[in-house]
């Protein structure tokens, strides 16, 4: 199969690109959140009959969490959240309105007020305060906003609101994304089941730092702002900020997570381990569908470091050997070229010894001892390249340290839909 993606219409919003052949099998069924509506309408903010605005509105009592890029040329929309997150009350509800197509980033004072228009325009149509309505843009970067398209179809979009509509929300927000992202799980806490869905897009521009793309979690659980951030942020580390596609880190990252204590259990004070097990599988899973998704991809790939002299030297290791392009070049080629493993390990910063790496491919040992196995041959690994989703396991023998991130490969397609971005 060819790795170079061929060109399809997309009238729903999302890629021009053919689906990734990673992609789950189908959206899944994600239920209706009590406290939470949503809805989704095309307005032609860089295509014409593409559903690129999503507006999502929480009822009052709810909490809110979020986790945002640590980019220095964040979008204005990012500092805007920032900024209200804190000050947010639960006496009223709350509102998140994305659109894609345009990041709204890099756009001076106007991107500012294109912000505010837009709040302006959620809080009229929703009876909120503006400081209650938390936006987010995705796409091009530096292009002004035609916020206009957005603020006169809000009231439209604000009467469909539905709890039912959050597979179109979720295409609302998709740029080369070849498909909608979301996950649900539930779990029991107090006898009362509590569920978590959520949904996300990415697919370029991916690389950990704080949050790697948008993403929209909802609970009916009660949970207090503080435990609520808590165990977002906790989560995040090991879910949105463990993935890489391309090493880049966009201006628009953004992760917000809304609690509407409507599943009637005992609000949730502190980090609650069953809780944030439950949020871990749903923030994981949306994290793996992004590298699934990464542009031109045809491999999933599992990196995990263990034995480092600590859990940030296993980071930096994991981290290398994910974002290299050399690696990510050769998984591509469906090539098994350990020595870039080891390059990767090298020059990762962390404490290495050459004389006590471990190297596998899945169960295949490939080197250790400062040498290749004895027991590993060129045509196992090259067996083992052929698959679509691959291990690389590596034990560097000097501590206890570990950590585990996902990535894809780097082929000709990732080339072509960069390229040809903004056409």
């Amino acid at each position: 199969m060819s790795d170079t993606p061929s060109k399809v219409a997309v009238a729903t919003g999302g890629s021009k690109y053919a689906v990734s052949p990673l992609a789950p099998a189908a959206f899944p069924d994600l239920p209706a959140i009590d406290g939470v509506r949503f809805a989704a309408g095309a307005v032609g903010v860089k295509h014409k009959d593409r559903v690129d605005v999503m507006l999502a509105e929480i009822a009052p009592g709810s909490t809110l969490a979020g986790v945002f890029t640590r980019s220095a040329t964040r979008s204005a929309a990012v500092l805007d959240c920032q900024a209200k997150l804190p000050k947010v009350s639960t006496d009223q509800g709350l509102a998140i309105v994305v659109n894609s197509g345009n990041a709204n980033t890099f756009t001076g004072k106007r991107g500012v007020t294109d912000v505010a228009l837009i709040a302006e325009a959620a809080a009229q149509a929703l009876n909120l305060p503006e400081s209650h309505i938390f936006t987010s843009s995705t796409g091009v970067i530096g292009e002004p906003l035609p916020a206009h398209k957005i603020t006169d179809a809000l009231p439209a979009i604000a009467a469909d609101l539905s709890p039912d509509a959050a597979e179109p929300a979720a295409r609302a927000i998709m740029t080369t994304d070849t498909f909608p992202k979301g996950a649900v799980t539930t779990c029991e806490i107090d006898g009362k089941t509590i569920t978590i869905m959520g949904f996300a897009k990415g697919s370029g521009m991916i690389a950990p730092d704080m949050a790697t793309m948008l993403g929209y979690v909802f609970t009916d659980a009660a949970i207090t702002q503080d435990a609520l951030q808590q165990m977002l942020s906790a989560t995040n580390e090991v879910s949105f900020n463990a993935v890489t596609v391309d090493s880049d880190t966009s201006t628009s990252d953004t992760v917000l997570l809304a609690a509407t204590g409507r599943a009637g259990n005992a609000p949730i004070t502190a980090p609650d381990p069953t809780f944030q097990a439950a949020l871990q599988t749903v923030m994981q899973d949306l994290a793996h569908q992004i590298v699934r998704d990464g542009e031109g991809a045809t491999k999933f790939v599992e990196v995990h470091v263990t034995g480092a002299a600590s859990d940030a030297d296993a980071r930096k290791v994991a981290r290398a050997i994910a974002n290299s392009p050399l690696v990510k070049t050769a998984i591509a080629g469906e090539d098994p070229n350990w020595g870039r493993i080891v390059m990767a390990v090298g020059k990762s910063g962390a404490e290495a010894d050459r004389d006590q790496l471990k190297i596998k491919f899945g169960d295949i040992l490939v080197a250790e001892n400062g040498w290749v196995a004895e027991s590993y041959s060129e045509e196992a690994g090259a067996a083992y390249m052929k698959a679509p989703e691959l291990l690389i396991d590596v034990d560097l023998g000097l501590g206890s340290g570990n950590s585990t991130m996902w990535t894809c490969d780097l082929t000709h397609g990732y080339i072509q839909i960069n390229a040809d971005y903004r056409s």
